[in-house]
């Protein structure tokens, strides 16, 4: 795939992007009210982890483990303006520290979350702080790829408990028969702030746990998550994946290869359901490139969303390679394949748009700083969050 940035650029580039975000957000050096995020440090987590698999120093590792503890000691304790104290799981100090998952974990808002007595307000609840699935699904992810690469298993065992605690408040029973996801929960998880569903949390949550006991199994733990997984595939069944939104797009490009890959190791085996996920992801890119999104201005995007997409992308690759190890695939989809081959060239649009620092001092991209600096390094970089560990 042709790129403007390339090779030791690209590499230079995502690792100052990856230094910068450490000093700005208290990371490096570590500040006692360090500024977290949960979606963005999941990121940069991976990222972390990718430069250390591609340099085998070890600074970026020493970094991605003092991401993980601030993520737990901040997100994991309610807020400061907050009536509550201490761990969200209420848990006493000791016992907190040592299961920081338990409950989950906060997404890192500017406000505090709205109240029970106060009305939704749509603008306002994407300011307010709670717990989002699947920004659970990128920590938990996060948390496997630290746990291989690390060879460190509590990491995995925080990944388990994680996943039980989402699925069991974001997954309930719908009155109309079945089982439907929450979208958004408060920081406690006793209660719903946005009650629709996610496209794609289902799909989402459902190769983040197969990916979980991957790993756990790897440690002698297996069946883990048995009945979470098995409830999240019925859900599964009642989904469509198919998008015209860059951030769903790559993120359902990134779900495909990860489901290839989960496909090569024996974990999952429906092969339907990659099939699926391979035509929706050809459908998306379709519909997506008709709309010339990124023809506009750059004050008009949003870095974040098209990144999203780009990082979705570089998967393709992977997709190809996995065609020639797995057994049964048919000519419709090495055609599907094919047909997203061409628009890999989208990833290098993306990233030499936001390479530019030009394009960096707009306010599209500095009002959401620390995300779309990551996310561009995960582009750059991305086999730290694409290739399993």
């Amino acid at each position: 795939m042709e790129r403007s940035v390339v090779g030791m650029e690209a590499s230079e580039l995502a690792r100052q992007l990856m230094l910068t975000f450490a000093g700005d957000t208290g990371l490096d050096p570590p500040h006692e009210r360090p500024r977290r995020y949960l979606w963005t440090d999941a990121f940069a987590v991976c990222n972390y982890l990718g430069d250390h698999r591609a340099s085998q120093s070890q600074r970026p590792l020493e970094l991605a483990e003092r991401l993980i503890e601030q993520v737990h000691s901040t997100l994991g304790r309610h807020r400061e303006d907050d009536r509550r104290e201490g761990w969200i799981s209420g848990l006493p100090e000791v016992e907190g520290a040592a299961h920081p998952t338990v409950s989950g974990l906060r997404i890192g808002k500017r406000l505090n979350e709205r109240a029970p007595h106060e009305l939704p307000d749509p603008y306002l609840e994407w300011e307010q702080d709670g717990q989002y699935y699947h920004y659970l699904t990128k920590w938990m992810h996060a948390l496997v790829q630290a746990g291989r690469i690390m060879g460190e298993a509590r990491y995995v065992d925080q990944a388990v408990e994680l996943a039980r605690a989402a699925h069991g408040a974001f997954v309930y029973a719908s009155p109309f028969g079945g089982r439907r996801m929450y979208w958004k929960m408060s920081i406690d998880l006793s209660r719903p702030l946005v009650t629709s569903m996610g496209q794609h949390d289902p799909l989402d949550g459902y190769l983040t746990y197969l990916e979980i006991e991957d790993a756990s199994r790897a440690l002698g733990r297996g069946g883990a998550l048995d009945e979470q997984i098995r409830e999240m595939r019925v859900i599964l069944d009642e989904s469509y994946f198919a998008t015209d939104d860059p951030l769903g797009i790559g993120g359902l490009l990134s779900d495909t290869c990860r489901a290839a890959q989960l496909l090569e190791r024996g974990v999952l085996d429906d092969a339907t359901l990659f099939e699926g996920l391979v035509r929706a992801s050809t459908v998306s890119l379709e519909a997506f490139a008709q709309g010339h999104m990124l023809d506009y201005p750059v004050e008009g995007r949003l870095a974040f969303r098209e990144l999203g997409l780009s990082i979705g992308l570089h998967g393709i690759d992977m997709l190809q390679a996995s065609l020639e190890t797995l057994e049964g695939v048919n000519g419709r989809l090495a055609g599907y394949i094919d047909t997203m081959v061409k628009y890999e060239p989208l990833a290098g649009q993306i990233e030499s748009t936001w390479a530019k620092k030009g394009n960096r001092e707009s306010c599209t991209w500095t009002d959401h700083k620390d995300i779309n600096a990551v996310m561009l390094a995960t582009s750059l970089e991305p086999s730290g969050f694409l290739v399993l560990g």
